[in-house]
């Protein structure tokens, strides 16, 4: 019997039909998109979303534009729907384990009336200063400790360890852990999974290739299922 239950959200592509970072500059700067594009790789992520909101900032987008962009991002009813009925069920946490930042994640959610669905959101930390610049910034310090990933995640954060420490502030166990994904950073907190707990893996997307390539070499325990539309994940949600 699953009495207490915990669902792990990435967000972008995986809540949300977008990805947030590449989503503002599409409908506010498609001249910085492109450059985010030819600079992927070069830069470490959320040092080149910072750099861009502060060109984005020079060149006049203003707090109200990447609100507005954030309000219109697609966004499937049926995941509204999934997420708000099993939580309306009662024996569900929901917890947010994003490399977007802060103020993009709630301002998505407020947006959608979904913005007290999650226990806690793990993320990159983001404030709007008085100019109307956000301010964004790596979750791990790049001036101080460094996580020790061997499996893949970013320098800003370990995906893993944050799922680790997150189960630690709220023993005792969960029952079952789901987790919902669809990128190769995902990889790292799946492995902490059990073999009662859930992977809800989107079928395009770095994890699902990590998943195929590297899934039983690390050891992964959890059950995997897939999905496509948020109206399968609906389903899914359905039968917990």
């Amino acid at each position: 019997m699953v009495e207490r239950q915990l669902v792990v959200f990435d967000f972008d592509w995986s809540m949300a039909d977008q990805d947030t970072d590449r989503w503002i500059y599409e409908v506010n700067a498609p001249e910085l998109r492109r450059k985010m594009e030819d600079l992927d790789g070069k830069m470490q992520w959320t040092d080149l979303v910072a750099q861009l909101l502060r060109e984005g900032h020079e060149k006049g987008m203003k707090r109200e534009d990447i609100e507005h962009a954030l309000r219109i991002i697609p966004y499937h009813p049926a995941m509204i729907r999934a997420v708000t009925k099993l939580k309306s069920r009662g024996k569900t946490t929901f917890l947010c384990l994003s490399n977007a930042n802060s103020v993009f994640i709630s301002t998505v959610l407020r947006g959608k009336g979904l913005d007290n669905l999650f226990e806690e959101i793990i993320t990159n930390p983001a404030e709007w200063d008085a100019s109307g610049l956000l301010k964004l910034r790596r979750r791990v310090d790049p001036e101080g400790p460094q996580h020790s990933c061997k499996i893949g995640c970013s320098p800003n954060m370990c995906k893993g360890d944050e799922l680790h420490s997150f189960l630690a502030r709220h023993e005792p166990a969960y029952d079952r852990v789901i987790y919902v994904g669809d990128g190769s950073n995902d990889f790292c907190p799946v492995l902490r999974l059990r073999s009662n707990d859930i992977v809800c893996c989107r079928t395009f997307g770095g994890l699902p290739k990590r998943i195929a390539r590297d899934g039983e070499k690390f050891g992964l325990k959890a059950e995997v299922k897939y999905w496509t539309g948020a109206w399968e994940l609906e389903e899914l949600f359905n039968t917990l």
